[in-house]
């Protein structure tokens, strides 16, 4: 098979067990805030925000090394990846006896039951250990085996979640003496969140015990060296950007405003960017289809200009989408419990956000392509103090709005010196007063239905669908899209 064309079809299929992990997540969510109060929502946002900072930092980025030196080293790769094995698993359970020995403190701390934070703590045991499990699959290129396990962790966990939500509450009521009760309420809480997914990370590990009985476990320190002087300033590198991401989850806790419970306030948030989730799926498989490319393609005569042609049609259906989602924000909103539904005016900030995301992995390509990519540290901590300071002076006052703000301004400033850095080291001819241009179109729109009110709902849907309309037209009438163009960029070339 052609190189590319096995890399293109590995990539869908990798890429397309993440993205159905995350669509699982969005129809999740509509269950959530039916079923739970918003604070309960909110402590088990709180939860799995630490779940993602922590599995980060407990794979020391071994996945990547093991890749480095399986593929460098492949009469050494049984030894590699049982280094690599064994490190994560004593790890791990280190990890998860300390939180044993401490859950009663973290419980005392946190406000969390501490069999909750027994929960979180064999979450990231198990996830970080099976890590290097799927990593190998990975390795030795098997897409679908890979995909497989990752659909039924999935399956479980959705399962559990209905099993929990629906049956369990009847269940424990009727039989006031079960011996779950000590695991979990009669009442639905967000514990069953936990156990949901708990249980998926269990059933993925069983999933590999016939690939562990045949593993012939070995130790080497001098592998293990080689392995963490190169897998963890990866792992330093890659903990700005996942902060970036989830730490406003945790600074709810801390300064949101006194107003309200902060529990109810991030339940109400987290709920209403989960709505954004359309935008980010297309951002997440834009970036599994453009990166092989990108790279593939890095030395072709021409490519710069293509590079910009790329940005400027990805930022056009980004906005597409923006205007798709957030000209009708009150009919998503109803996707969510009535409880939840105050919160839809962060909706709109964080799909432009998420455009902004997607423009900074577009961007991300001169650093990649020139190997300069010391700058992403640079760049992404930038990011992240923007975050931090937004959600530190401003969450007191406006909370939600300014943790949506917060990542607005955050990716905003992290487009603009990544920009400023790529026109120095790798100058792409990107055309920023066309992007400019549909920035403003789209956000002019947004600005009039936002600002003028209809009598009826009905005129109000209408004249946004027309709003979205002309809006597409225009850019397709601007880039000179026909249909003639269309059918010649997909036309598949004659056989032979």
């Amino acid at each position: 098979m052609n190189p590319l064309k096995q890399l293109a079809s590995q990539t869908a299929i990798y890429g397309l067990s993440s993205i159905v992990a995350r669509i699982v997540n969005f129809f999740l969510v509509p269950l959530y805030t039916r079923m739970l109060p918003t604070g309960n929502y909110g402590l088990a946002s709180e939860l799995l925000a630490y779940i993602a900072l922590f599995q980060v930092v407990l794979t020391f980025g071994m996945e990547t090394g093991f890749f480095r030196f399986a593929s460098k080293h492949k009469e050494n790769s049984k030894l590699i990846f049982s280094t690599a094995l064994v490190s994560l698993g004593l790890s791990s359970l280190t990890f998860l006896l300390l939180i044993v020995l401490f859950s009663g403190q973290l419980s005392a701390i946190t406000g969390h039951p501490s069999i909750y934070i027994l929960y979180v703590g064999g979450i990231l045991a198990i996830d970080c250990f099976t890590a290097i499990l799927f990593a190998q699959l990975r390795q030795e290129n098997r897409p679908w085996k890979f995909a497989m396990f990752r659909t039924i962790k999935i399956v479980t966990e959705i399962t559990f979640n209905i099993l929990l939500f629906f049956l369990m509450p009847a269940y424990l009521i009727s039989h006031p003496h079960s011996f779950l009760l000590r695991f979990m309420p009669a009442h639905a809480d967000y514990s069953y969140i936990l156990v949901a997914i708990l249980m998926s990370c269990i059933v993925s590990l069983l999933l590999f015990v016939p690939k562990l009985l045949q593993t012939a476990l070995h130790f080497s320190s001098v592998q293990l060296k080689q392995l963490l002087n190169y897998s963890l300033p990866l792992m330093v590198a890659g903990l700005p950007g996942v902060a970036n991401d989830f730490i406003s989850r945790i600074f709810f806790r801390f300064f949101a405003p006194t107003s309200s419970p902060w529990e109810d306030q991030l339940g109400i948030f987290n709920a209403n960017i989960k709505l954004a989730v359309f935008m980010v799926l297309f951002v997440q498989m834009f970036r599994y289809a453009a990166e092989p490319f990108f790279f593939a393609s890095a030395h072709k005569e021409g490519m710069k200009k293509l590079y910009a042609d790329v940005m400027k049609y990805f930022v056009a259906f980004c906005l597409f989408i923006f205007l798709g989602i957030a000209l009708y924000k009150d009919v998503f909103a109803l996707i969510l419990g009535k409880e939840y539904r105050s919160g839809i005016n962060v909706l709109p900030v964080m799909l432009v956000a998420n455009v902004l995301l997607g423009i900074t992995f577009n961007l991300s390509m001169w650093y990649k392509l020139s190997e300069h990519t010391r700058f992403a540290v640079y760049i992404t901590l930038s990011g992240l103090a923007v975050n931090l300071a937004i959600n530190v002076l401003f969450m007191p006052v406006y909370g939600d709005m300014a943790a949506a703000w917060g990542y607005l301004l955050s990716y905003l400033t992290m487009v603009i010196i990544s920009n400023a850095m790529g026109r120095k080291y790798y100058p792409i001819p990107y055309d920023w007063k066309v992007i400019i241009m549909y920035f403003s179109i789209a956000l002019a729109i947004f600005a009039f239905s936002w600002f003028v009110h209809f009598p009826y709902v009905w005129i109000s849907l209408s004249v946004n669908t027309i709003m979205l309309v002309l809006f597409g037209l225009f850019i397709l009438h601007h880039e000179q899209v026909t249909l003639s163009r269309i059918r010649a960029l997909v036309k598949l070339p004659a056989r032979g």
